[in-house]
């Protein structure tokens, strides 16, 4: 054995014994922020780093004790373990937010996997740690990625005939339908049984992507697979992605037909995309965050509500999930805490956050109940990480009535906006209100100070990891 082998061994030894210390010691923490596409996280992941870097204190954080306890030295970030994935571009998605000159705005979407680690400094008091150093570091470490791409994990569980049968099912459906005729038309020309014509695979499989994309543009419909259609990144254009749902799949497909080649196809993209983003970014996670546009899926109707409670449900399954103990943490890290967070709580009036948690935790129950038998940790509230609105009392007829006030999205007016009250539990279609709910979307408020402003994200904080740094 070379000299230099057995340097390079002992310190991968090394390196691996002192992120088992760190972990076992509470000192080092993986956040998985998820959420669907538009949930909004992007926007938490730079207030999060915003706040606890600029504007860390006891005013702005309260409900976060190591601020409140003014035990809180310093955050900043650190180089990232993780080189071959691309750092989260937090310098940019904050000058969208606080521009030198023009109307802010919201950071774009993400459109590629990135990663951010935190160092947060902090006086210890208590515990393990506080025999060891007066001073203490936590690590915290926060993957973002597309939530398009999230879409497919319940793909890992699901045979070709599984996801045609479910897929096709819902284009049927009349918030899908009108919108997928041009799609089924060349389906229903297409003979799946004759020998395969790949031109002509493509040529569908681009009229599906086009559906896809056109209802993520144009609706908050929760279930669009495969993911990488809507965000194909290097995958643009390759065969892999040139699959389609079919009806009625036969239990025997003709080697070298058309179907065959659906079906080989839709096989290599759970095995060969799905599987390793799923072993690569989503185990071994310690917290989550789980971000919902409730609001937005209010605005239309039961049907779109109802199937994104049935997605997040499904994706939920494919996290690791348990009570992490001192050897657990060591050897098998579970999530052992997850937070439930309606986002956007300022788009409506303080009165009714109340009734939006509640409604996200009637959306969630099933999988939380039964997360909660596992022994995890799960709260639900409503939260802001960004505000966009700020709240107005206006007399009318002599009654006081909460308003919000804001610029909303794409308008160059602003507006005192009266918010309807959302539902305090998952309505079905029956009980749905005829005239439907109406929530606005705003475009970030200005900020002269610099500062950002946000609703209860100190609470999220210490939901989040304030155990962790006592």
């Amino acid at each position: 054995m070379s000299q230099s082998f057995a340097k390079n061994t002992f310190n991968k030894l090394k390196n691996k014994a002192e992120k088992a210390l760190h972990r076992g010691l509470d000192q080092h923490v993986k956040l998985a922020v998820t959420g669907l596409s538009g949930s909004g996280k992007t926007a938490f992941i730079t207030a999060l780093v915003k706040h606890l870097t600029s504007q860390a204190d006891d005013k702005n954080l309260p409900f976060f004790n190591v601020m409140r306890e003014k035990r809180h030295i310093a955050t900043k970030v650190v180089p990232q373990q993780a080189l071959t994935i691309p750092t989260f571009a937090y310098n940019q998605a904050l000058s969208s937010l606080l521009p030198l000159e023009g109307e802010p705005a919201w950071p774009a979407s993400t459109e590629r996997i990135n990663t951010l680690r935190l160092a947060i400094k902090y006086q210890s008091n208590s515990g393990l740690r506080g025999h060891f150093a007066p001073q203490s570091t936590l690590y915290l470490d926060i993957i973002d990625y597309p939530g398009e791409w999230l879409l497919d994990l319940p793909m890992l569980e699901q045979s070709f005939t599984d996801w045609c049968e479910l897929q096709y099912s819902l284009l049927m459906q009349t918030a899908r339908n009108e919108k997928a005729q041009p799609f089924l038309s060349a389906l229903a020309e297409l003979d799946l049984s004759s020998s395969v014509d790949e031109s002509l695979l493509a040529e569908v499989a681009a009229l599906y992507q086009q559906l896809l994309i056109s209802l993520k543009q144009d609706t908050k419909l929760a279930m669009l697979q495969p993911g990488r259609m809507l965000m194909p990144g290097e995958l643009k254009g390759a065969p892999l992605l040139q699959f389609f749902p079919v009806a009625n799949v036969p239990e025997e497909i003709a080697e070298g037909s058309n179907l065959a080649h659906l079906k080989k196809r839709y096989k290599a993209y759970v095995k060969e995309v799905v599987k390793p983003f799923y072993e690569q970014h989503f185990r071994h996670f310690d917290r989550q965050i789980v971000l919902v546009d409730v609001l937005s899926a209010l605005n239309e109707g039961a049907e779109t509500l109802h199937e994104q409670s049935r997605v997040i449900n499904q994706l939920l399954a494919h996290f690791n999930y348990g009570e992490a103990s001192f050897f657990k943490r060591l050897f098998k890290p579970n999530i052992d805490k997850l937070l439930f967070a309606a986002n956007k709580s300022d788009h409506i009036s303080a009165q009714y956050h109340k009734d939006l948690a509640l409604l996200l935790d009637s959306i969630v129950h099933d999988q939380s109940n039964h997360l909660k038998f596992e022994g995890v940790q799960i709260e639900t509230m409503a939260m802001s990480s960004i505000c966009a609105t700020e709240p107005r009392q206006v007399v009318e007829k002599g009654q006081q009535l909460a308003c919000i006030y804001g610029k909303p999205l794409g308008e160059h007016e602003w507006v005192t906006y009266l918010p309807p009250q959302p539902p305090s539990r998952l309505l079905n279609k029956h009980e749905w209100p005829a005239q439907g709910f109406e929530f606005l979307s705003f475009s970030p408020l200005p900020c002269p100070d610099k500062r950002l402003k946000h609703i209860r994200l100190d609470h999220v904080m210490q939901y989040l990891i304030g155990d962790k740094l006592t």
